[in-house]
């Protein structure tokens, strides 16, 4: 029999390991089930999910060098999701700008220079301030 990616098959638990558990599919063909692909959520212990002699339907995920590459949680047909309302559109401009001015208009070098200067003095002022109040004691 011929296993194609993509297939659904229904087979039976031949072994468990520490990492997975080894299925045989229709044909005698053998494959691995990840300990990460037994459930949706995290499995510590596989023997709590699966035993020896179980019947599993197993998706196909990957064949390499004749290592099939099997998963049971993706042969689950999972209900679809609901979709998410639609965000509200965000204003496009920055976040300091968003009153009534109206849309701003573009800055120039001039004045991107001016503000620089503007707020570097501001900052070297308040610096000169806490350095002069520590440096008082000395």
């Amino acid at each position: 029999m011929e296993v194609t990616i993509g297939s659904k098959y229904e087979g039976k638990v031949t072994g468990i390991t520490k990492f997975g558990a080894f299925v045989e599919l229709p044909g005698g063909v053998t494959g691995l089930v990840h300990i990460s692909e037994v459930a949706d959520k995290y499995v510590t212990d596989i023997n709590e999910h699966l035993k020896i002699g179980d019947m599993v339907t197993v998706k196909v995920m990957s064949i390499q060098d004749n290592k099939i590459g099997l998963s049971i949680k993706k042969a689950v047909d999972q209900p679809p999701r609901p979709e998410r309302p639609a965000r509200p559109a965000r204003d496009s401009r920055p976040r300091g700008d968003r009153n009534d001015r109206g849309p701003r208009r573009p800055e120039n070098f001039e004045d991107k220079i001016s503000r620089f200067l503007k707020d570097s003095e501001d900052r070297l002022t308040s610096l000169r301030k806490n350095q002069d109040k520590k440096g008082r004691g000395r």
